[in-house]
Order: C-alpha cells, then sequence, then structure tokens
C-alpha cells in the first residue's frame, strides 16, 4: 500500500460515505488521482463496492489479559518503605487489552479473547471495551471469580519503580475453551498473544493455526520463560531488552550486540523482530534487512503503555504490508503518543496523528 493510499483509506475509515471531491480537497489532490487510488484500494482488496464499505473480514484477534489498573504518580524521588505523598489513577490494563484498544483506536476490526470474573470491575472493564470498539463476544466470564488487577507505582520521570499483578484468572483458561474459538482464531488476519495466556494454550495456537501470522509480547521475564522453547513459531515478536537478553541467552553490551542476537531469533524461525531500547529507539530485523532506529528525546508522562502501542503499531503495519523500517518507524510514533499522555491508552491514538509524528521525528 503506498502512503497516499494509506491516507485516503484512513479518511474512509472516519466517514465511508466521503465523496471522492471531499477526498481530493482534503488531501490537495486531483478527484481523478482519488478515483485511481480507490481502484487500486478496491483491486487490493482493503475496501469493497460503492460507499467504499470496509472489508469487514479483515480483523485481528488478541489473546492476552485485562485488568484494572491501579498506579500511583510521584512529582517527587520516591523514599523506599515509606509513605510517599502522589496521585493515584485506576483505569483499564492488561497488555492484551492494551493492544486491542490501541487498534481499536487505530480503525482495526478487533476482538480480544480474555477472561474476567462476574465482579463489578469486570462489569467494568467488559462495559468499557465495548464502548471503544473492542469486540468482547468470545471473552471467559467466570462468575465466581474477580478481575485481574495490575498495581504499579511510578517514579518521578513516568518509568515504573515497582508493580504487582494478580493474574490467576488467567490460568483458568483452557485449550477446550480456545478450541471453541477456533473459527474466530482460523478467520483472524492476525492473531496477538500475550504472555499471561497459560503455555499449554500457547502451544495448542501456535500449532494449530501455524499458517496464520502469530505475533508475540512476551510481557515480561517471568511470563516470557513459557514460551523460550517455542519463539520459533511467532510471525513476529517484540522485546525489549531484558525479555530479549533471556530469550536468546545473549548479553547486550552495546549496540554492536544487537545484530547478532536479533539474527539469533531470525534463526529460529521468526520473521520479524523488534527490540525495543527505551530512549536508545529500537533495533528492528527480517529475514533481508535490519538497522537501529533512534528516537527523539521527549519528556514522558506515564511509560506504562509504551510497549502496548509499539505492538499495536506492528500489528498496523503487518495488516498494511509494511516495509519493516516503515514498521518500526510508525510503531516508535505510536509509542511516543502513548508516553505523552497520562492514560495508559492514548484517547489520541489515531494513524493521521501518528504519520504526523513520524514526518516530525529527527530519526536516524
Amino acid at each position: 500500500m503506498t502512503g497516499r493510499e494509506k491516507e485516503i483509506l484512513e479518511l474512509i475509515k472516519k466517514n465511508p460515505l466521503i465523496s471522492q471531491k471531499e477526498i481530493g480537497e482534503t488531501l490537495n489532490i486531483t478527484r481523478s488521482s482519488v478515483g485511481v487510488h480507490i481502484t487500486n484500494l478496491i483491486k487490493k482488496g482493503y475496501i469493497r463496492g460503492r460507499g467504499y464499505v470496509m472489508n469487514k473480514t479483515d480483523y485481528v484477534t488478541v489473546v492476552g489479559a485485562a485488568n484494572l489498573d491501579i498506579q500511583g504518580f510521584t512529582k517527587e524521588k520516591l523514599i523506599q518503605r515509606d509513605s510517599n505523598p502522589g496521585e493515584v489513577k485506576i483505569c483499564l490494563g492488561g497488555v492484551g487489552r492494551n493492544i486491542a484498544e490501541n487498534m481499536a483506536r487505530l480503525g482495526i476490526d478487533t476482538k480480544l479473547i480474555t477472561a474476567t470474573g462476574g465482579d463489578a470491575n469486570s462489569k467494568r472493564l467488559l462495559e468499557e471495551c465495548n464502548q471503544v470498539g473492542i469486540d468482547m463476544e468470545h471473552v471467559l466470564v467466570l462468575p465466581d471469580a474477580n478481575a485481574s488487577v495490575y498495581l504499579a507505582i511510578m517514579d518521578v520521570d513516568g518509568d515504573m519503580a515497582m508493580a504487582l499483578s494478580d493474574m490467576h484468572i488467567m490460568d483458568r483458561m483452557t485449550i477446550e475453551f480456545i478450541k471453541g474459538k477456533s473459527h474466530v482464531l482460523k478467520n483472524s488476519e492476525v492473531i496477538v498473544v500475550d504472555a499471561c495466556v497459560p503455555e499449554d494454550v500457547i502451544a495448542y495456537i501456535l500449532h494449530t493455526f501455524k499458517d496464520s501470522k502469530i505475533l508475540l509480547d512476551p510481557v515480561s521475564i517471568k511470563k516470557s520463560r513459557g514460551v523460550k522453547d517455542m519463539i520459533g513459531g511467532f510471525h513476529t515478536i517484540k522485546l525489549n531488552r531484558l525479555e530479549a537478553q533471556f530469550l536468546s541467552d545473549m548479553t547486550i553490551q552495546n549496540h554492536d550486540d544487537l545484530p547478532k542476537l536479533a539474527q539469533y531469533f531470525i534463526d529460529e524461525g521468526v520473521e520479524r523482530v523488534f527490540i525495543t531500547l527505551g530512549s536508545d529507539g529500537v533495533y528492528y530485523k527480517d529475514r533481508r534487512q535490519g538497522g537501529l532506529l533512534a528516537s527523539p528525546k521527549i519528556k514522558v508522562v506515564n511509560a506504562t503503555g509504551a510497549g502496548d502501542a509499539f505492538m499495536a503499531g506492528i500489528i498496523h503495519g503487518t495488516l498494511y504490508d509494511e516495509p519493516t523500517v516503515e514498521i518500526a518507524k510508525f510503531s516508535t510514533a505510536a509509542a511516543i503518543l502513548a508516553l505523552q499522555h497520562q492514560e495508559t491508552v492514548s484517547p489520541h491514538m489515531q494513524a493521521d496523528t501518528i504519520h504526523k509524528i513520524v514526518k516530525e521525528m529527527t530519526i536516524c
């Protein structure tokens, strides 16, 4: 998909009844040029018929955790073993859920398969996810259980100082339950898995839907232990520095170590690898090329949801068959958008906003 086609597609997503004249005026191009791009988008299967109805057969399924986030923010240096003044914020979270919300805000048809309970937090979770456009039809609801909870304390720089997660409810997601969702997973354009899902369920998904593009977010070193021996079954993986070192049994001492480490995953069978390095940017690698993409300096408000936004950017680029380097740029910009808002998922998460950030970034 060309850049211009992408711009037109985003306009159509926002308004399926927009005229070619209105598209041309918005993008400052001729109506005839718009017609050519529309024809190409129809041929490529992104839209169909008159009225530019979006192709609803293309959707993404996320299998992962959804929980309530309790986050504490401080404006002063944290003092251990003491009461610190600050601000406490309660919102929805969970890696899988956060990724799904980011994608829904990007206009991607997204289904979430997760486990939740029958308490008030679970009801809030279901209602608010539906409100932002996530398809929650396939959630495992356990009336005798409570929603999982994630408790995090953020330091003065907006980064996580310490966290505690109660994710036991995810252990009740079984292979038998997932088998009942086979029709959903089989027809997904992309399947996304986070490592909060039980190990045997992940193994079943990799084996049963091995012809699908399955993407992994390992969540943390502890959670990623269960997928270490099956890492080559994933199409794309997104790792931070610590996760990359743990899953490869290699060490990153400097940037010169990144190509060899990323190549390890390619040799295992992974098609695309993204290793996020915080303020140092991201190292990307596929079977043809790799490189380090620097990140611009920004003021961080909340780092909690940056990785989830980055993953959503990867999924967006995978759906649109973007080159790996372009996916890295788009995902970096999505993460920047997340870092600059106190909410775990930025309410400004839109493709056109991200494209503007990409254009403004000074990166190498």
